[in-house]
């Protein structure tokens, strides 16, 4: 459960993206490639939520 005094949702989806952000980067081959990681590590997130969403709703 998250606590919005704690934040702990915050910290849980900062170290996600952190963490994706260093996967993609270090998968690039280009600095464009990097950057684009980064837009994606932002992204994937909600992406993962969308999906998981639909699949329950099935």
């Amino acid at each position: 459960m998250c606590n919005k005094k704690e934040g702990m949702c915050g910290g849980a989806y900062g170290l996600a993206v952190v963490g994706a952000a260093v996967y993609y980067i270090q998968q690039s081959d280009t600095f464009w490639m990097g950057v684009l990681g980064v837009l994606k590590a932002i992204v994937w997130p909600a992406m993962i939520m969308y999906k998981t969403m639909g699949l329950l709703a099935m």
